[in-house]
């Protein structure tokens, strides 16, 4: 595992502090100053989801007719199942389930095997998902450059089929392996970490990626230099916190209560990013993360 992945991709620690040095002069300024032509933005609760896998505990005791219900009284539009979700319903009964609620699908973590992406796609069309993918990327995955190549075609060919069938593209979501395995292009002799040739190497029609901002930066990624440089090709966001722990795996928190700086982050990716899902893997108290993460992010101006 590379602890050097290419310099644009480090932590700019001093940079972050200046952006934060700068928004705290901007807000201080007189009242009589011109604010900013898009001071106030926010994300709107349309785009907002949750990823269900954050509330594993909370389904098992209450059960998920209750806790959609209660997600759609704290203001949640979309939601973001993962596989377990769908287990013992029909698509016809859990897109009326949902329905129920006022909710949407905007995206789901499933499998992303091929000999069976054709069942996957009925699925998810029948309950009305948006996106299509799963908690990683697909086969072969990144051992080698070869390897990653070969994810990138088999990306192609399941986000064009999926394309066909009337659904937006299929999405890759980072864990941190994508960006600390690095190789080294045969052609050009350029670095690239396994993310970054996985996105040049898929059809932008077809292909997107979920980035989920707390494992991007626990591998050292600047993630609003990675916004700001693939723009468009960033559909989904995984809106996660934590604390960062050096060379130990980062730790969650609810969002807002970590250490993410988020305001730049979402500057970064207004206008390219279609749906912000909150996230804290395995919540331990489910209801209070979904209730703060919203209400920090439904308020959050930048």
């Amino acid at each position: 595992m590379s602890k050097n992945p290419p310099a644009r991709r480090r932590l700019r620690t001093a940079a972050a502090t200046a952006t934060g040095l700068a928004l705290a002069l901007s807000a201080a300024g007189s009242a009589a100053a011109a604010p900013p032509e898009d001071a106030g933005r926010t994300v709107p609760a349309s785009k907002i989801s949750i990823q269900m896998f954050s509330l594993i505990p909370w389904v098992a005791e209450d059960g998920l007719d209750s806790v959609l219900g209660e997600l759609a009284d704290m203001g949640y539009r979309n939601i973001e199942p993962f596989g377990g979700n769908f287990s013992g319903y029909t698509a016809e009964e859990f897109r009326a389930l949902v329905k129920k609620h006022g909710l949407k699908v905007s995206a789901a973590h499933n499998s992303t095997n091929e000999a069976t992406w054709d069942q996957t796609l009925a699925y998810s069309k029948a309950i009305g998902q948006h996106y299509v993918g799963s908690g990683g990327f697909a086969s072969p995955g990144i051992g080698s450059y070869e390897d990653t190549l070969a994810t990138a075609a088999t990306l192609n060919r399941l986000g064009e089929a999926a394309s066909k069938q009337g659904l937006h593209k299929i999405f890759g979501h980072n864990h941190q392996q994508e960006f600390t395995t690095v190789y080294t292009d045969p052609a050009t002799g350029e670095e690239k970490s396994a993310w970054e040739i996985i996105a040049d190497n898929t059809d932008p029609r077809y292909v997107t990626f979920e980035v989920d901002v707390l494992w991007a930066y626990d591998a050292g990624v600047d993630v609003v230099e990675l916004l700001e440089e693939y723009g468009d090709r960033i559909e989904l966001l995984h809106v996660k916190d934590g604390f960062l722990n050096g060379d130990a795996r980062a730790t969650f928190a609810d969002v807002g209560e970590g250490e993410i700086d988020w305001e730049p982050i979402l500057e970064a990716a207004h206008g390219h990013v279609k749906y912000y899902t909150v996230e804290y893997d395995l919540a331990p108290d489910g209801r209070e993360f979904a209730q703060d993460s919203f209400e920090y992010l439904d308020n959050l101006t930048y």
